[in-house]
């Protein structure tokens, strides 16, 4: 019988991801390679993160930006991110992130290279999976070393430039 694991906060899932993972990365990278572990694990996670867009899509009763305030609420449940709105229309959803504590917590854990595959990058997994009029840019996130992730959305049908 499978649980309804989204009543368990999606920072408290990645953690509990994290301390599974992190030892099983440190046990393989020296037979296998450091970095050919982590380009299975970056392969794995962004499969499973468009497997969740298609899934959250599905859910939906329709595929827009403004379905991203439920997504950002979601990922910022219990102030896992403090998020500043800047744009907000049919076309654009944009915000900057300025605080994160998924990148505090995989600092604290003393992984932040499992950080970036695990939360920051499947972003733009997921939205392939949610629908491929979303089109997600982004320069720079805390994880990274950055003040803030800036979360740029465009809404492009068919045919349509970014």
């Amino acid at each position: 019988m499978a649980s309804d694991l989204s009543k368990v906060p999606l920072l408290a899932r990645r953690e509990i991801e994290a301390r599974i993972l992190a030892p099983v990365v440190e046990a393989l990278a020296p037979s296998c390679g450091r970095e050919q572990v982590m380009a299975k694990v970056r392969q794995a996670v962004e499969g499973l993160a468009v497997q969740m867009g298609a899934d959250y899509a599905a859910r939906a009763e329709v595929t827009s930006l403004a379905e991203l305030d439920t997504l950002v609420e979601l990922w910022s449940f219990d102030g896992a991110l403090e998020v500043e709105q800047l744009v907000h229309s049919e076309k654009a959803y944009d915000f900057n992130v300025r605080r994160c504590r998924y990148a505090e917590m995989y600092r604290e854990l003393g992984i932040a290279e499992l950080g970036l595959v695990m939360s920051c990058q499947r972003d733009f997994a997921f939205f392939k999976g949610f629908d491929p009029r979303v089109r997600l840019t982004r320069t720079r996130t805390i994880m990274e070393g950055a003040d803030h992730c800036d979360f740029r959305f465009r809404w492009v049908e068919k045919g349509e430039q970014a």
